[in-house]
């Protein structure tokens, strides 16, 4: 499970931007939307879900980029050059030649682990690791430019690790790819357990996957759940012809396209729409309307992260969906009988209906703004201490009183309208 991410010194965000998913002592909702997994010497309630609220160009998808970005950068920096670059605060002097800061504090089986490191461009200037097997911390790695402190419970090849890990690589990847099973476990954790999807409603890859595996029964029914009016979902696996590139393609480069992936394999979705008096009709899933994609694109996300108590960090989850799509969404996280395994969900949306203390308790909700000099700012919404079971969260956010809103003023005459 996460416990919390931060980062420091990347695109708008200048100063730490710590997200936590410890729960306060608040009683509201404790046996639905937090749980308490097993640590040695010490609870540690963690909360199911938590929502960021901001205007646009607040920072939002930067923070979940930079969380992204450290993904990416633990599962390819082993075996690619380059695998990642970052893009420090742009806005002060000093902040163009500082690396960026990235660290994650996650529960693995049971044992808490702070792990992190920092990037110049795509060289690591930093890189930590700390565990607490047995309720004490210990310092399984330490690297600080050419310096390294490889502890004594870290077990294995420490020193041929070390002296095969590039500049731009992390010790992390490298020595898990030379086999070293303590460092496994970590790395599988980013590989498999935490998933980031961004804001594009058209990526289906994951659903189409989860269909080849198990079939689309279990799709079918969390799409008629989500409200979709569909009978039946299949799935074809064709050859590439043009009339499956898009219409406005010119003629050349479809006929291009067509003869160089003419033995290639496209899967194409069907959904089935019943029309009444024994009549139905099938449509294309490209066809269908934004949301209709969205959540099929979601739909084995979703189903995968509550199976096996996945983190699943989702960029502005409202867009082209209803207000109450978004409420099932992230209901199912706070249902002990479907999200049995202790799954989270992190997202950024624009959506106030579900700032409701009925659907969200207050340490849930999470604020993003930007300050006068352009940096981004992450708060909990906690600072302000709203009364349990009074206060209007939607309203209160909406009148300004938590901040992060745009900042409109009146278009005036000198718009030249």
């Amino acid at each position: 499970m996460l416990i919390g991410f931060s980062v420091e010194n990347f695109k708008s965000i200048k100063g730490e931007a710590l997200l936590s998913l410890r729960a306060t002592p608040a009683k509201e909702h404790r046996g639905t939307h937090l749980s308490e997994p097993p640590l040695t010497g010490q609870l540690c309630p963690l909360l199911h879900s938590a929502a960021i609220y901001g205007a646009n160009a607040a920072g939002k998808t930067n923070f979940i980029e930079a969380l992204k970005l450290m993904r990416t950068f633990v599962l390819r920096s082993g075996t690619e050059p380059g695998a990642a670059h970052t893009t420090p605060f742009l806005f002060a002097p000093d902040s163009k030649t500082r690396p960026t800061v990235l660290e994650v504090a996650c529960i693995i089986d049971g044992v808490r682990y702070q792990y992190g490191f920092s990037l110049r461009q795509s060289t690591v200037v930093d890189e930590w690791l700390y565990a607490w097997p047995n309720g004490r911390v210990q310092t399984w790695f330490l690297r600080e430019g050419d310096t390294w402190k490889l502890g004594g419970k870290l077990q294995g090849d420490k020193d041929v690790w070390r002296r095969a890990t590039r500049p731009d690589a992390l010790f992390l990847s490298t020595a898990t790819m030379l086999n070293s099973e303590q460092l496994k476990s970590v790395h599988d954790w980013f590989a498999a357990t935490l998933q980031v999807l961004g804001a594009d409603a058209s990526n289906c890859a994951s659903s189409l996957a989860f269909c080849r595996k198990n079939g689309t029964a279990g799709l079918l029914h969390f799409l008629t759940a989500a409200g979709l009016r569909i009978s039946d979902l299949r799935v074809t696996e064709e050859n590439l012809v043009q009339d499956m590139l898009p219409a406005d393609m010119p003629p050349t480069i479809r006929e291009q396209v067509a003869r160089e992936f003419e033995r290639e394999k496209i899967s194409r979705v069907w959904l089935k729409h019943d029309a009444g008096r024994g009549e139905s009709t099938e449509l294309e899933l490209r066809e269908e309307s934004d949301g209709t994609r969205k959540i099929f694109a979601l739909a084995a996300p979703w189903l995968n992260a509550l199976k096996n108590g996945h983190v699943l960090v989702v960029d502005e989850l409202h867009e082209h969906l209803h207000p109450k799509l978004v409420k099932f969404l992230v209901d199912l996280f706070h249902d002990p009988r479907i999200n049995a395994h202790g799954a989270q969900l992190v997202f950024s949306t624009h959506d106030t209906s579900i700032l409701d203390q009925d659907i969200l308790r207050r340490d849930q909700i999470w604020l993003c703004e930007c300050g006068q000099r352009q940096e981004t700012r992450l708060f909990p919404l906690t600072d302000f201490r709203p009364r349990k079971g009074v206060d209007n969260l939607e309203r209160a956010y909406l009148t300004g009183r938590y901040g992060a809103l745009p900042r409109v003023q009146p278009l005036g005459v000198a718009s030249g309208i």
